[in-house]
C-alpha cells in the first residue's frame, strides 16, 4: 500500500461454535484507496465488514484508524456506534430505505435527536443540495422513495452514508440492480469522491467492475487472506485462482439448433400487485435447446412473469400454449406440463427451512412410488435419494437430515437445481440464478443450465445481471416498465439504454 493509511485491521478473528470465520485476518485501507474485497461466499468478507462495524466481537484482533494529523488510535470493539463517530459508512446490498419517507427524511433519519420542540431543514437541505453538486448523485429531495427508481435510491444511500461525513465507506454489490450506464455513473462519482480523499471497500463478484474501478484487491479464502495485489497487475485468471486455489474458467454457450416451440405467450397482460409491476401484452415464443434472456432492472415486470409462469396468478388478457396447447396454469399443472422452476428468492420461495434436506429434494414429487406408498413417506428411500443428488450436485452442509435452512445460499441454490433438474423438465424457469453466487458456485449453475438446454430443455433465464444474460441467451429480450421487446444487439451500452426505457444516447424514456 503506498498510500498514507486510514485504517488497519489487525488479526481479526472471529469463530461461530467450531467454525473459525475469520482467521487472523490483517487488512490496510490507503487513504484516497479503493481497495476490492473479493471472495467465495462464505470465505469471510461478511463477518469481516461485522467486526469492523462492532456488529461481531471479535474473539481476537483489533481496528486502528487514523485522524486527518496521522494520529493513530484503536476502535472500540463491539460498538457499533463507535463506528459511526469514527466515520465509517456501509451501504449495503439490500436497500434499508423507508418507502414513504421523502429523500430528505429518509437522508436525516438517525441524525437528529428524538425530542425535539421543532426542526429546522434548511441546513440539511443546503448540506445535502452541496453534496449532491460535488458529487453528482442527484436526486429530488422532496420525492418518495417508493417513486425513485433503483439507480436513484442506490444514490441515495451512498448520500445517507456521505451526509454523515465518512472517511471510509463500504459498498457491497453496489451495481447489483443498476443498468451499465448507472453503473459507470455511479463509478465515476464515486471515483470524484475519493480523489478528494475518500476512501473505499468495494465489495463485488463481477470481476470487470473490479478491475476497472478498484486500486488494489485483497482476496478471502475459507477465512484467511489468501492474497493481495495491486488492480494494475491483476486479471481474471490471477483473480479466481486466488479465490478457489485453482484455475476454473466459466462455461462457455456454443451454437444449437432450437428445435419445437415448447412455450407460446400471445397478448399477456397482467394486473399490477402488491410489489408487482403489471405486465402489458406480453408475448414472446420459446423452443427446445435454446435459452432465452431476459434482462431488465428490478421491478419492471419481471416478477409479474415469474408468476405467471409458476402457475401463482393469472392473466388478465392473452393466452399461454405449452407445447402447443392453451393451459390456465397452476404450481400444479405447471409441474405436470414440465415446468421447472428455480425462484428469484431461494430462502423465501425455494426451500422449507424447517425441513430437512431430504424433504425438500423431494417436495415437489410426494406422489412418486420411489418417495411415498399408501400415505406413508419411504425414508430408506428419500435418504438414499437425497445423498445421491448431493453427490451428483455437490450439495455441501451439516448433513442430509440437517434443516434446509442452515445451508449457505450457494448450496440452497444447488439444492433446488438438483430437485428440479432431476425430472428433466422441458422448460426451465431460472428466475436471478445465480444473484449473490461466488464465481465458482455461479458458474456451476450456468453449466447445469446449459446442460439442460443441450438435452433439449427450453431455458428462460430473468436476470439483472447483464454479463449473464450475454454469456447464457441464445435470443436476448429486455423488460421495461412491463413492456417485452425482443433485441438482436449483443451490446452493453445499448441494451442498457433499453433496460433504462430509452433507445440510445440522450433518447427519451
Amino acid at each position: 500500500m503506498d498510500k498514507a493509511p486510514i485504517l488497519s485491521l489487525r488479526g481479526l478473528t472471529k469463530r461461530f461454535g467450531p467454525v473459525l470465520a475469520a482467521d487472523h485476518i490483517d487488512l490496510d485501507l490507503g487513504r484516497g484507496e479503493v481497495l476490492a474485497l473479493l471472495g467465495e461466499n462464505g470465505a469471510g468478507k461478511t463477518t469481516l465488514m461485522n467486526m469492523l462495524f462492532g456488529q461481531y466481537l471479535p474473539d481476537a484482533g483489533s481496528v486502528h484508524l487514523w485522524d486527518e494529523a496521522g494520529r493513530e488510535r484503536e476502535l472500540p470493539q463491539g460498538q457499533p456506534q463507535a463506528a459511526i463517530d469514527a466515520r465509517i459508512g456501509m451501504v449495503h446490498q439490500h436497500f434499508t430505505l423507508a418507502e414513504n419517507l421523502s429523500v430528505l427524511d429518509s437522508v436525516l433519519l438517525g441524525t437528529e435527536p428524538f425530542w425535539r420542540p421543532f426542526r429546522n431543514r434548511r441546513p440539511a437541505r443546503e448540506k445535502l443540495l452541496e453534496l449532491m453538486e460535488s458529487s453528482g448523485l442527484r436526486v429530488p429531495l422532496e420525492a418518495r422513495i417508493g417513486d425513485l427508481s433503483v439507480g436513484e435510491r442506490q444514490r441515495v444511500e451512498i448520500l445517507k452514508a456521505l451526509y454523515r461525513d465518512v472517511r471510509v465507506l463500504v459498498l457491497d454489490e453496489p451495481t447489483a440492480v443498476l443498468t451499465p450506464q448507472e453503473a459507470e455513473s455511479l463509478f465515476a462519482a464515486v471515483r470524484g469522491m475519493v480523489d478528494d480523499g475518500l476512501s473505499v471497500i468495494f465489495i463485488s463478484h463481477k470481476l470487470r467492475e473490479v478491475l476497472a474501478f478498484s486500486d488494489r484487491i485483497a482476496v478471502l479464502r475459507h477465512g484467511k487472506k489468501a492474497g493481495e495485489m495491486a488492480t494494475s497487475e491483476a486479471d481474471a485468471e490471477i483473480i479466481i485462482r486466488m479465490m478457489v486455489g485453482e484455475d476454473h474458467s466459466a462455461p462457455e454457450r456454443v451454437a444449437g439448433k432450437p428445435g419445437e416451440v415448447v412455450l407460446r405467450l400471445s397478448g399477456v397482460s397482467v394486473a399490477p400487485g402488491k410489489e408487482m409491476r403489471p405486465l402489458r401484452e406480453v408475448g414472446f415464443t420459446l423452443r427446445s435447446g435454446e435459452i432465452i434472456g431476459i434482462a431488465g432492472v428490478s421491478g419492471n415486470g419481471q416478477t409479474a412473469l415469474a408468476r405467471l409462469l409458476s402457475g401463482l396468478i393469472q392473466p388478465q388478457s392473452g393466452t399461454v400454449e405449452v407445447a402447443g396447447q392453451p393451459r390456465k396454469l397452476t404450481p400444479k399443472t405447471a409441474l405436470r406440463a414440465g415446468i421447472g422452476r428455480i425462484p428469484e428468492d431461494r430462502h423465501q420461495d425455494g426451500v422449507v427451512g424447517d425441513l430437512s434436506v431430504a424433504e425438500n429434494l423431494v417436495l415437489e414429487r410426494l406422489d412418486a412410488p420411489d418417495v411415498s406408498k399408501a400415505g406413508f413417506l419411504r425414508q430408506r428411500a428419500i435418504a438414499e435419494h437425497a445423498r445421491e443428488l448431493c453427490r451428483d450436485y455437490d450439495v455441501r452442509g451439516p448433513g442430509i437430515e440437517a434443516e434446509a435452512k442452515l445451508l449457505s445460499g450457494g448450496n440452497i441454490q444447488k439444492l433446488i437445481l438438483a430437485r428440479v433438474l432431476e425430472n428433466a423438465p422441458q422448460i426451465i424457469l431460472a428466475n436471478q440464478p445465480t444473484r449473490g453466487l461466488d464465481f465458482r458456485a455461479a458458474a456451476e449453475v450456468s453449466r447445469r443450465l446449459l446442460e439442460a438446454r443441450a438435452r433439449g430443455a427450453g431455458v428462460i433465464l430473468i436476470s439483472e445481471d447483464l454479463d449473464e444474460v450475454l454469456s447464457l441467451a441464445d435470443r436476448i429480450f429486455v423488460m421495461h416498465d412491463g413492456h417485452l421487446r425482443e433485441t438482436t444487439s449483443r451490446d452493453r451500452a445499448e441494451i442498457g439504454y433499453m433496460m433504462a426505457g430509452q433507445t440510445g444516447p440522450g433518447a427519451a424514456a
